[in-house]
């Protein structure tokens, strides 16, 4: 973040959002009601850049989902994108960098993230729109007590239904309950501990032990160098330090968006009991691989 036209900040948004704007129009030109999808993280200005963006869309008046009271998990945004039918999303995230980035994830009606040829396509929208339009860039008056009809908060809609979508995922609540293992969770200064708190419900598991100190969304991240999971043992020390104390057998991490996950386990080869395995993408993805096998084997 910063200024000028090669960094993240007010203006860059703006014309970011007029060139996906007008795309949009043109592509959806012979359908109405069009609506888009927006949410934002805990970074620095991530608010204030998802509501100079929604305030674009409501005054060309295409409907806005704007989860403005809450900071939402990346996940959210293309769940909503199709629950909703809205034709685009946007999620203002740097993910996992450093404290000093912003970003802005565009999904398309299919809920995934754009790719070629139709990023091509709305950059150079992009680039046929760079002027601020006149009376609407900064134009935050849609937010004043008389709100625009275009815009709506799908919060309690939303977390309703990814949970109850969620609940269907879980076929042996009753293992859940009684497991006797413990789990520690990080959500690594971002966004994940109320949605981690609520799968954990939702999946009957005993509540997780929390990471105190990383447990609240921090734009400066007053913990970590990097808050990316992935980055091992130098981001999960304080998860691993509460492990220790508890005795928990499995830390579990999201980055600072929740849309990406660690998994560490116990090392019970060693005889300290304080030995840790974190487990590459390439090992959860044979796990994952390994569940979907064998749920289909058995409800086959």
């Amino acid at each position: 973040m910063g200024s000028g036209f090669a960094l993240m900040n007010e203006l860059t948004v703006i014309q970011a959002t007029q060139g996906l704007l007008r795309h949009l129009q043109t592509t959806f030109q012979n359908e109405k009601d069009l609506s888009v999808v927006i949410g934002f993280d805990g970074r620095h200005n991530s608010k204030q850049f998802a509501r100079l963006a929604a305030s674009l869309f409501a005054q060309e008046q295409i409907h806005v989902y704007l989860f403005e009271s809450t900071t939402v998990p990346t996940p959210f945004i293309p769940f909503s994108v199709k629950q909703l039918k809205a034709k685009a999303g946007i999620m203002v995230t740097a993910s996992h960098n450093p404290k000093d980035d912003n970003g802005y994830k565009v999904y398309w009606q299919n809920g995934a993230q754009i790719v070629s040829p139709l990023d091509v396509q709305i950059a150079q929208s992009i680039e046929n729109n760079l002027q601020p339009w006149k009376d609407k860039a900064w134009n935050l008056n849609v937010f004043n007590d008389n709100k625009s009809k275009f815009i709506s908060d799908p919060i309690d809609q939303i977390k309703n239904l990814y949970f109850e979508h969620l609940s269907k995922q879980c076929y042996f609540p009753e293992i859940n309950r009684s497991t006797p293992l413990k789990f520690v969770y990080t959500p690594v200064h971002g966004v994940g501990q109320p949605y981690a708190e609520k799968a954990f419900q939702v999946f009957q598991f005993q509540p997780f032990i929390s990471v105190e100190q990383q447990k609240y969304a921090d734009p400066e991240f007053s913990t970590v160098k990097y808050p990316n999971p992935e980055e091992g043992k130098e981001t999960l020390e304080l998860a691993i330090q509460t492990a220790n104390q508890h005795n928990a057998q499995f830390i579990i991490a999201n980055d600072p968006d929740a849309d990406r996950f660690a998994l560490a386990e116990r090392d019970t080869t060693q005889q300290s009991q304080t030995g840790w395995n974190i487990l590459s993408g390439n090992q959860l993805g044979a796990l994952l691989g390994n569940i979907l096998l064998f749920f289909s084997f058995i409800f086959s």
